[in-house]
């Protein structure tokens, strides 16, 4: 036993300087405390039957350092562009194309953005960074000979915030945005393009096993970098979290953890405004603003393109409405909240450690995820559904409007705040039980009765008024159900047919009704495509017509304004139809089976599906005649969540865990995401580590050994 033993008498003043000296001490070695090298033997990571990672350890940045090993085990090259978007370094990798992507990095300051913001993000989350970092830097220096892109590494925490900067401002629209303007195209309205997602979810008061029900069901690419990566993330610091991240993720982007989950889907409001300026016939480089002449900060950004022997300068300039470009038609800024917060992935940070609706909705108010609509359900029956966005407050005079280009010479245009959570449409526990968004209106989310009015909302924050093919046939199925069985519920998700009334821009009720006398030529076509019952099964002749007949006429009528085509255009669509069939498949018969493929490597499968089905598939014609499908369901997880216990949860992804040829796990999910089955999935570590096909710590897995733990 240590005995006291009294020391020499203190005065009040001395304690209180050695008690400030013991407080001083501690915060020198706060931060090594918080950011100590991580020991990858505390980590354990298990690969289950199909290859996807659970990541064990005692705290959130050793977990975090888990998944940057496990994920660069499975696509390390695509990760490594990631890396290289974050230091501004494409080009180096990818020529012409990345240097571009540089420049707008350089254009938007992400790096300056985050250098300025560091200190507004909280100490837990910048340990999880660092713990990711280091365990992608590690893998890099075990593993030299997979490093495609040298100057990827070594990258640091600022880095890697600076890429996920990026990622979200492209997200939400500003390379379509500048290649707007800089092809003289400035009065048209900003936006992304994007092939839509799924989310819904069902209260446990409708659903006859009464549990909540949630579709997590975003439609993205399947391979590439924003394709979806599964992954299980189990610490002893509360996070135990389930579902889809993209590379380079540091945490999961949308899934469940014990007591609730949550899906994401694109949505539209304004996220970006543009403004001209009005330039000093002086000077080039000053603008009016506010009644005087201001100078445009003018820098150069240092752009390294692969195969040119000398790095490219190029002027980036900025005013004080943000990155600004000089065209041939005057010079414009580009402002937009996605490119002004950088904690957009802490708030997702905290959304994966909420344990209760108040808690998410706590991480929600950080408003600093720029977008995204929203789906929740939890198993304290609370379903929510928030059209969520990073908004400014605009000026709502009538004169400026927002979805045009604005004039940047005056403050009234010059937005500096942004909009609380609450100000957004939201829905929270409907009467009819059930929530659900397909990339249409947020104010058309339930039944009727109970849908938002968009007039009690501003205006100027652009939220979408449409609807879509996705959204027509939810409503037609949900119709005339009571309590829904989770039978049901699947197979709402995996419904492949179009709505009665289409949604498409352009009506194709001539094609349907063209008289086959007057052109025999076509009459197996006409015939197919009348009798079609708008399914899309892989042995269906009348969706293979359609599939061609989407392609053409997108591309024939790309900026002309919706309207029925034409007798005529009718004709031709049939015309480029019969004569692709004949030349690639040899048949004007062929199913859609024949035309639309699965694949991936040496792997070839019939797909089904076409656009906007609420099961979508979208392709793109390959140089062997097939379409390959390139994008649409992916990534998928349905969850059940009962009063008691963990929640039940299926889930299934495109081609498997790994984007490694060599892999078992390279194709092993795609038979069954073929034909829709999906594979059980859990949150129970010890059900995990028992059926675990292998089980490793990061640097045993760098010498090829396996353990069992």
């Amino acid at each position: 036993m240590i005995q006291y033993q009294p020391g020499p008498p203190f005065d009040s003043l001395t304690r209180f300087f050695i008690l400030m000296k013991y407080i001083f001490s501690f915060f020198l070695l706060l931060p090594t405390i918080l950011f100590a090298q991580i020991d990858p033997l505390k980590i354990t990571i298990a690969r289950d039957s199909f290859g996807v990672p659970h990541i064990f350890a005692a705290t959130d940045p050793e977990v975090a350092y888990g998944l940057a090993w496990a994920h660069a085990e499975d696509d390390f090259k695509t990760l490594q562009l990631v890396m290289l978007s974050g230091k501004a370094k494409l080009g180096s990798a990818l020529g012409k194309k990345g240097a571009q992507a540089d420049y707008v990095i350089n254009l938007l300051r992400c790096r300056e953005t985050v250098m300025e913001q560091w200190s507004t993000l909280s100490p837990d989350f910048v340990a999880l960074v660092k713990g990711y970092v280091q365990g992608l830097n590690d893998y890099a220096k075990t593993h030299p000979r997979e490093v495609k892109y040298k100057k990827a590494f070594p990258f640091n925490e600022q880095d890697y915030v600076a890429a996920t900067v990026f990622s979200l401002s492209i997200f939400c629209g500003v390379d379509h945005t500048l290649s707007r303007i800089l092809g003289g195209q400035v009065s048209t309205l900003p936006g992304f393009g994007y092939e839509g997602s799924n989310a819904f979810a069902f209260h446990s008061s409708r659903t006859e096993t009464g549990e909540a029900f949630l579709a997590i069901n975003a439609h993205q690419p399947v391979e590439g970098p924003t394709a979806f990566y599964e992954a299980h993330l189990k610490s002893e610091q509360g996070w135990n979290m389930l579902g889809g991240l993209f590379p380079g993720g540091c945490l999961i982007f949308h899934g469940t953890n014990e007591n609730l989950g949550w899906a994401h889907t694109v949505n539209n409001p304004d996220k970006i405004d543009v403004f001209q300026l009005r330039m000093n016939p002086g000077n080039k480089n000053q603008y009016w603003f506010d009644g005087k002449w201001i100078d445009l900060e003018v820098k150069k950004a240092r752009l390294k393109i692969k195969q040119l022997p000398v790095t490219v300068s190029k002027k980036v300039y900025w005013s004080m409405y943000g990155a600004t470009v000089k065209t041939t038609k005057g010079v414009f800024s580009v402002r937009l909240p996605a490119s002004m917060d950088i904690r957009a992935l802490e708030q997702w940070y905290r959304m994966n450690k909420a344990k209760s609706f108040s808690e998410f909705y706590k991480a929600l108010s950080m408003v600093s995820l720029p977008m995204f609509n929203i789906m929740y359900a939890d198993r304290y029956d609370t379903i929510f559904y928030i059209s969520n966005a990073k908004l400014p407050v605009r000026n709502g005079d009538r004169r400026y409007h927002w979805r045009q280009t604005l004039p940047g010479d005056t403050s009234a245009t010059l937005w500096t705040k942004f909009k609380t959570v609450e100000a957004l449409p939201q829905y929270l526990n409907p009467t009819s039980g059930f929530l659900y968004n397909t990339n249409h209106s947020p104010f058309n989310a339930t039944l009727g009765s109970e849908n938002l009015d968009p007039r009690k909302f501003d205006r100027n924050d652009g939220f979408e008024m449409n609807e879509n093919n996705r959204s027509e046939r939810f409503r037609e199925l949900i119709k005339g159900l009571d309590k829904i069985s989770y039978e049901e519920f699947k197979a709402i998700k995996f419904d492949q047919k179009f709505p009665r009334d289409l949604q498409f821009g352009y009506g194709i009720k001539n094609m349907i009704n063209l008289d086959t006398a007057a052109y025999p030529k076509y009459t197996s076509l006409i015939k197919n495509f009348a009798a079609w019952d708008r399914t899309a099964p892989i042995s269906s002749k009348g969706a293979a017509v359609f599939l061609l007949a989407y392609e053409f006429l997108q591309k024939k009528l790309r900026g002309i304004a919706p309207r029925e085509i034409t007798t005529q255009e009718a004709v031709e669509t049939f015309d480029y139809i019969h004569e692709y069939m004949e030349s690639n498949f040899r048949t004007t018969e062929p199913v859609l089976g024949d035309v639309q493929r699965l694949i991936r490597g040496t792997t070839f499968l019939p797909a089904t599906g076409l656009p906007d089905m609420l099961a979508a598939t979208y392709a793109d014609r390959d140089k062997d005649g097939f379409f390959k499908v390139t994008s649409g369901d992916a990534y998928i997880c349905l969850v059940r969540y009962p009063k008691k216990g963990l929640p039940i949860i299926e889930s299934i992804n495109t081609f498997g865990a790994s984007a490694d040829p060599k892999s078992p796990h390279y194709t092993d999910q795609l038979k069954r995401f073929q034909t829709k089955q999906l594979k059980p999935m859990t949150l129970d570590k010890n059900l995990i580590l028992q059926n675990a096909e292998r089980v490793y710590h990061p640097v045993v897995a760098a010498s090829r050994t396996n353990i069992t733990i």
